[in-house]
């Protein structure tokens, strides 16, 4: 089999296409591995799809299942259309309900799904919380200092709630205020370069909050900067995603 190597702002996933469906979970945690296999925090099995360009079978490295993935969204449109097996405006299924998106040379924009807010902001731990759904459950604690950040709280929070969790920083550049995010990954156990659905749930609580613009430049840990709009009521999210190579298996 072939398989292709992709990071999106750090994010990395292991993407192929079939044209046979079945359940790829054993292929993904051994291909996930990062001693052993090829090394990604995710896996992505592009398969044929009625009514779409194609769908996803997505799965976490631990082989654990998840409805949705920001950055992979735009990692496999990009796959998909250099592979021809989709147009550059795509429309391709996932758990989470149908995604478009455009690529654009090496940037992809995805029309994320639609949030729905899960708990309105409680207290824990010392932070406030906002619990929302961007495709899967995220926490978002806003902080005035990343360091805040702690792992062991993290899988605390994680496992009590069954959600990812995020912390953000909002900061003031000359350019206009910007954020920055770290997030602890379900499927993962652990931080991730990057997390789409993260960096979009903190977004759209900064945003309600008056924090930060309708278009806003955000940061993962990678450092790479995305964009993240909301136009109409719809959350775009657009970046850089880069090919790594190519591998025969």
């Amino acid at each position: 089999m072939t398989y292709t190597k992709y990071s999106a702002s750090g994010n990395d996933f292991v993407i192929f296409h079939s044209f046979v469906e079945k359940d790829f979970t054993e292929d993904a945690i051994k291909l996930c591995n990062r001693t052993e296999g090829i090394g990604a925090d995710g896996f992505v099995a592009v398969l044929p799809c009625d009514g779409a360009d194609f769908k996803w079978q997505f799965r976490n490295s631990d082989g654990s299942d998840a409805a949705m993935c920001g950055n992979a969204t735009r990692a496999v449109a990009h796959y998909a259309y250099n592979n021809n097996l989709a147009p550059a405006h795509m429309k391709f299924m996932t758990e989470a309900g149908l995604i478009e998106s455009k690529v654009d040379g090496n940037i992809v924009e995805t029309q994320m799904t639609e949030p729905k807010i899960i708990k309105e902001p409680f207290e824990q731990e010392g932070f406030t919380w906002f619990l929302i759904d961007t495709g899967v459950p995220h926490l978002v604690a806003l902080t005035d200092d990343l360091n805040n950040y702690d792992h062991d709280l993290c899988a605390k929070m994680r496992y009590e709630h069954n959600a990812n969790v995020n912390f953000a920083k909002v900061e003031n550049t000359p350019s206009g205020k910007i954020i920055k995010v770290r997030t602890y990954e379900r499927g993962v156990e652990g931080e991730t370069l990057a997390c789409g659905t993260g960096m979009v749930a903190c977004f759209l609580r900064a945003l309600d909050l008056g924090l930060v613009e309708e278009k806003t430049f955000v940061y993962p840990k990678s450092g790479e900067e995305l964009t993240i709009s909301k136009i109409n009521g719809k959350v775009y999210f657009k970046g850089a995603v880069k090919k790594v190579f190519t591998a025969t298996i």
